[in-house]
């Protein structure tokens, strides 16, 4: 008689699901951890602010959500001309910059080493008291690539892969980064990759409409008036100008604040559906 090999298989499956479920709970955990923490966290805003003006409006839409009461105490800094090897002009967006985050950013475009060194001063404490950092990726990694660098050179005791958490949501953005900076993002930090924003119904907010919604008369915070109306008045001087980039949602009269898809992602405001439940929720 065939002898009967039915329960050391089984027994093998079993072995083989629980470890699978073994994995999956882990992942799951790690998941379950990896959730912004606003009272130890920090995000920080990294705009491109090359060579589509669609930034502009990101800046000021990241501005909006940080004056609101529920989000007001949060940690945060901000960080210009974080750009990767795309061709085109830049944006200048200095005198947007001071509006909206007043002494919290840094300048990469006029000098990167200086950034760098600013961010580093912004995030050491950060990690040193338990806190994670959360990269908003309004443009390319390779500014991201170089702060990688820097951590780990600075404090190797830090687990980058854990503590750094990088979000993107565009094809573009990727490919406009070095390859190699992408590479090394990609391989040593927790890199998220979302829907795209200025794509409707996807997962992420549809920010890219061809009509601005939002009423000056609805900004009853005069603080956030001056700094959209001085988006606005960029957007008019900037978009298209001298070779960069013609963003047909601003031309038309529209807004693009697409990039501020990562931000709602890491703040569990992905629902907002576009635009104008935006400005209904932040300017009411």
């Amino acid at each position: 008689m065939k002898k009967c090999n039915f329960f050391p298989k089984f027994t093998v499956i079993l072995t083989l699901v629980g470890l699978l479920n073994f994995g999956f709970s882990q992942k799951n955990e790690l998941s379950i951890a990896s959730v912004f923490n606003k009272n130890k966290d920090l995000i920080l805003a990294q705009f491109d602010c090359k060579t589509d003006v669609d930034d502009l409006h990101a800046i000021a839409a990241f501005a909006t959500i940080m004056a609101d009461p529920k989000f007001s105490n949060i940690k945060y800094y901000a960080v210009a001309g974080t750009y990767g090897v795309q061709e085109g002009l830049y944006v200048p967006p200095n005198s947007l910059f001071k509006l909206a985050f007043g002494d919290r950013w840094a300048d990469a475009h006029e000098n990167l080493e200086n950034a760098i060194r600013k961010v580093m001063q912004q995030i050491q404490p950060i990690l040193a008291n338990g806190g994670d950092i959360w990269i908003a990726e309004a443009g390319q990694s390779d500014f991201t690539a170089n702060l990688v660098k820097a951590i780990e050179s600075q404090i190797p005791n830090i687990a980058v892969d854990q503590r750094l958490h990088v979000v993107q949501h565009s094809d573009w953005n990727e490919r406009s980064t070095a390859p190699g900076n992408l590479e090394l993002v990609k391989q040593t930090t927790d890199y998220q990759k979302i829907p795209d924003g200025n794509v409707p119904n996807n997962g992420s907010p549809n920010f890219r409409e061809d009509e601005f919604i939002f009423a000056e008369q609805k900004i009853k915070n005069s603080r956030l008036l001056k700094i959209w109306q001085e988006a606005d008045r960029l957007c008019t001087q900037f978009n298209g100008m001298e070779g960069r980039y013609d963003n047909e949602a601003i031309s038309k009269g529209g807004v693009d604040f697409s990039d501020l898809a990562e931000t709602c992602y890491i703040l569990g405001l992905n629902k907002i559906k576009d635009s104008k439940e935006f400005f209904s929720r932040f300017l009411n």
